[in-house]
């Protein structure tokens, strides 16, 4: 599972769930699915998708606005309820954390500080966890993409966004139908970080993917290979149509 999209567990709940709700609902997924590798989106409320139990303010562009990491780096006890139960699921199958809407380096350190924080608090009750989590962000603000390099120093993997990552370098509501001519995620903008990130992670030794509805475009599958991309994370159904589409590809011709 290339993006386990974890705020449906919050969407499903009439009040904050809690870390043994979330515990089971992660362990299910992962012991379920393992050997195989799970990589959990960390809580991604906001925007488009939020719950009342939150009281999260009216925002005139929430997509610009308070969510995701924003939320989660205000609101510590939420998100360490949340880091919590993940590292417990660790333990029973093959698990990966990724932080959503990462700007900065400080936001990225800081979300990797309280995820240290609840490893050490759980060690210290002898819970077992995995020792082998790779940790990594979704890269889907454009600064995460232009400093990729910089990142790329500080994560084990990138995942792109590429639908909000398309929306914040064209400066086109995804949402919006009056502006869907605008919201192109070939644009060669889009595609020019999309290489920077991609290229910034294959400089230092980390995979990187791309998530989003661009990841099941055959027409992008060539620009994917010959920029580094390694991984596509796309809906069941499209998961054959790709493969059949990759293996017709000779990589040496790109």
């Amino acid at each position: 599972v290339g993006l386990f999209r974890t705020e449906f567990v919050y969407l499903n709940c009439k009040d904050f769930p809690t870390e043994d709700y979330q515990f089971e609902a992660y362990k299910q997924v992962v012991e379920s699915l393992a050997p195989r590798k799970v990589v959990v989106r960390t809580c991604d409320i906001g925007a488009d998708k939020t719950v009342d139990y939150m009281k999260l303010d009216h925002e005139e562009n929430p997509a610009l606005g308070y969510r995701a990491i924003r939320i989660c780096l205000t609101r510590k006890d939420f998100f360490k309820t949340q880091l919590r139960a993940l590292l417990r699921a660790s333990h029973y199958g093959r698990l990966a954390i990724m932080f959503p809407m990462i700007g900065d380096l400080d936001q990225l350190r800081r979300a990797k500080a309280l995820l240290a924080e609840c490893r050490r608090e759980l060690e210290a009750e002898q819970v077992p966890l995995a020792r082998d989590i790779e940790v990594g962000m979704m890269v889907e603000v454009p600064s995460a993409a232009i400093l990729a390099d910089q990142f790329a120093q500080e994560v084990d993997f990138f995942s792109i966004g590429t639908n909000d990552l398309t929306q914040y370098t064209l400066a086109a509501d995804r949402l919006n139908d009056k502006v869907a001519d605008l919201f192109d995620s070939s644009h060669p903008a889009v595609l020019r970080l999309i290489q920077n990130t991609a290229q910034a992670a294959a400089a230092r030794g980390i995979w990187c993917g791309i998530c989003g509805e661009s990841a099941g475009n055959e027409a992008l599958l060539p620009f994917y290979i010959k920029a580094g991309v390694r991984e596509l994370s796309v809906v069941p159904g499209k998961v054959l149509e790709l493969r059949r589409a990759l293996s017709a590809i000779d990589a040496s011709t790109l």
